[in-house]
């Protein structure tokens, strides 16, 4: 179900509401509840609408959002940071929330995007089903091939509910993944000034 690049991937018919809703139900029966007593009976509406919301980067192009840059820039070729972008995403092993934040880097060539859309291209990819390794790569590459820069760099930090609530149970564990291209790859120097910045000095010539 999870998208392997930038776009959704091509989906089956998508079912209905209504099947939706009677997934929901027979979920509640396979867990031992009751779907039809009143706590419970305008659940599976509700979770339907809140799978709306979790998911509804599937339905969004990230490549759109970018595409609206800037070149009056005054040569301004430094790096661009925007670091501690919070998300909530879900591990499409188990459906459990993945709660992190992510810092992305780039070096201008010749223009400049809106630092919001930085945000919202987090979010686009947040809101697909996901893991965390996959979710770095896909935002430095969208990145990299619309804004072409000079160099991106992306590392999120994120704790996983499918480890901390089941399985092993760790809390307080926290999994970080980096993907750097371009400057940030082939320049040490580059790297360690990014590294340092968003508080991740020991990722060094490791960070990949």
């Amino acid at each position: 179900m999870a998208a392997t690049s930038a776009t959704a991937p091509a989906a089956t018919p998508r079912p209905s509401r209504e099947d939706a809703e009677a997934a929901v139900r027979t979920l509640l029966q396979w867990a031992g509840d009751d779907p039809t007593r009143e706590g419970l009976i305008d659940t599976p509406a509700r979770v339907t609408r809140a799978f709306e919301e979790w998911f509804a980067g599937y339905g969004i192009d990230p490549r759109e959002m970018l595409q609206r840059t800037f070149e009056e820039t005054d040569g301004y070729d430094e790096m661009v940071l925007l670091r501690d972008i919070r998300f909530e995403s879900y591990c499409e092993h188990h459906m459990a929330p993945i709660i992190g934040k992510a810092h992305i880097a780039y070096l201008p060539k010749s223009r400049v995007v809106g630092i919001s859309k930085l945000a919202r291209v987090v979010e686009v990819f947040a809101k697909r089903l996901q893991i965390q390794e996959k979710m770095t790569a896909q935002i430095a590459n969208v990145l990299d091939e619309v804004l072409q820069p000079l160099g991106v760099a992306v590392v999120i930090e994120a704790q996983h509910q499918c480890m901390t609530t089941r399985g092993v149970h760790k809390t307080g564990v926290a999994m970080v993944t980096s993907r750097m291209l371009g400057a940030f790859r082939s320049n040490v120097e580059t790297r360690r000034e990014f590294l340092a910045l968003i508080g991740q000095p020991g990722l060094g010539s490791s960070a990949v």
